[in-house]
């Protein structure tokens, strides 16, 4: 028996030491399998917010007057298709920035109410192409690939027809909280059913 018992006294030690080295390696794998995972979805989120390409657009009035082609979108930041494009649209603003207007309206703002109404804005984002001479050429709506938007700008730089008018994508919905209703009736009527 004392065979057998310095026989379990000699593996025990090995294979403790056997147990606490695969127990390091699978901490240190998971550890740097972390650290990948963090850093590879670190650089995959996107940088460009649809706050930060609103302050660095074109503001409407200037791009209304200085005589370039513009490209307005409508959006908002609750708007899970604009933050999709952002990415795509700050590339292209930065690849037609000397060409282009690049004009940010968010919907949630009722300063641009009169302009949502005029464009009949209810499915963002709704991109209105413009021409030099302040005339909507074409609308896109919903989401929309790069290449696409590329060519419709390249179109509209160039005084062509724009390849994909009228084209459309996934979007988010959205109403104007100031459409109308089909009410017919006279606003001053509101008192005819008071009875005196």
């Amino acid at each position: 028996m004392s065979t057998d018992s310095s026989l379990d006294s000699q593996e025990k030690p090995e294979s403790t030491f056997g147990v606490r080295l695969r127990n390091f390696l699978i901490v240190t794998v998971a550890v740097v399998l972390s650290v990948a995972l963090f850093l590879g979805l670190r650089s995959e989120t996107s940088s460009v917010s649809l706050t930060d390409l609103e302050k660095e657009s074109t503001p409407l009035e200037v791009a209304l007057s200085n005589g370039k082609p513009s490209l307005i979108e409508f959006y908002a930041n609750w708007c899970t298709v604009c933050q999709k494009m952002a990415p795509d649209i700050a590339t292209l603003e930065t690849e037609y920035a000397d060409k282009v207007n690049f004009v940010m309206l968010n919907v949630d703002n009722n300063k641009w109410l009169p302009e949502m109404l005029q464009y009949r804005v209810d499915g963002i984002p709704h991109f209105v192409f413009m021409d030099k001479n302040t005339q909507p050429q074409a609308e896109t709506i919903g989401d929309q690939p790069r290449t696409i938007m590329g060519s419709n700008l390249e179109a509209l730089i160039a005084g062509s027809p724009l390849p994909y008018a009228q084209v459309n994508g996934r979007v988010s919905q959205f109403s104007t909280t100031a459409a109308p209703t089909g009410n017919n009736e006279d606003p001053r009527s509101h008192g005819a059913q008071v009875v005196n």
